[in-house]
């Protein structure tokens, strides 16, 4: 069957999840712990990071969920500070992450397109922070839509920001991919009614994703290679 269009998700599929966000995690903590030792494992422990090894545990709700979630774990141990402060102080943060492309994009994107492909990224994080990012490697405006979980469609794992991107780029869902590297992204994708594509740049195994996908990729790289393949 032909694909006419790709949605990917943004941490852990277009960036490598680890290398990415693992030390901006650990920077984040010891900044909103202000020296506090006891604090930084208390906030370190409410979204399942390990600070010794400085990185998400596979179960960690940062890995797919939202800013808004991200906030709220945090909340009750830093009473000081509202939801809303501490949503737009993680908006902020993000933008000094350190970008990895899980697999060079533009040449990816640029296939893509050339072939017809019509692409968008939906992401649990802040639409500003992904449209910082994506403008930051220089990928940007190489996509059809972008959607974060503020961007008034919901977030995943409901279909809705799925269809929409759908809807963007009038693409029947049957006729779409969803890309991701979590449960969440593969969820999402199955209710939409999307082929689902798993890849192994974030924190999930292949054991993790293979149930739920239709295929796993090592990376995105390998996109081009199953669309030959099952054209």
């Amino acid at each position: 069957m032909s694909f006419d269009a790709f949605l990917f998700d943004k941490d852990g599929t277009l960036f490598d999840f680890g290398a990415t966000w693992n030390s901006w995690c650990e920077g984040v903590i010891k900044t909103l712990a202000e020296g506090g030792v006891d604090l930084a494992h208390s906030l370190a422990g409410a979204i399942e990071f390990d600070l010794e090894k400085s990185e998400f545990l596979p179960t960690s709700l940062a890995i797919a969920g939202t800013n808004s979630e991200v906030a709220a774990a945090f909340l009750p141990y830093l009473p000081r500070r509202s939801q809303a402060e501490l949503e737009d102080f993680l908006a902020r943060e993000s933008a000094t992450a350190p970008l990895v492309e899980a697999a060079p994009l533009a040449p990816l994107l640029d296939e893509l397109r050339a072939n017809g492909k019509k692409l968008g990224v939906m992401t649990n994080d802040a639409e500003v922070s992904a449209l910082y990012q994506l403008d930051q490697v220089g990928v940007k405006e190489r996509f059809d839509f972008i959607a974060g979980y503020d961007s008034g469609y919901g977030s995943k794992p409901d279909p809705e920001p799925l269809l929409a991107f759908c809807n963007a780029v009038d693409v029947a869902p049957a006729r779409s991919v969803m890309v991701g590297d979590s449960l969440h992204d593969l969820h999402a994708g199955k209710a939409a009614g999307m082929t689902t594509i798993g890849v192994l740049t974030g924190a999930a195994t292949r054991f993790d994703l293979s149930e739920h996908a239709d295929v796993v990729l090592t990376d995105i790289g390998e996109i081009p290679n199953w669309i030959a393949q099952n054209h």
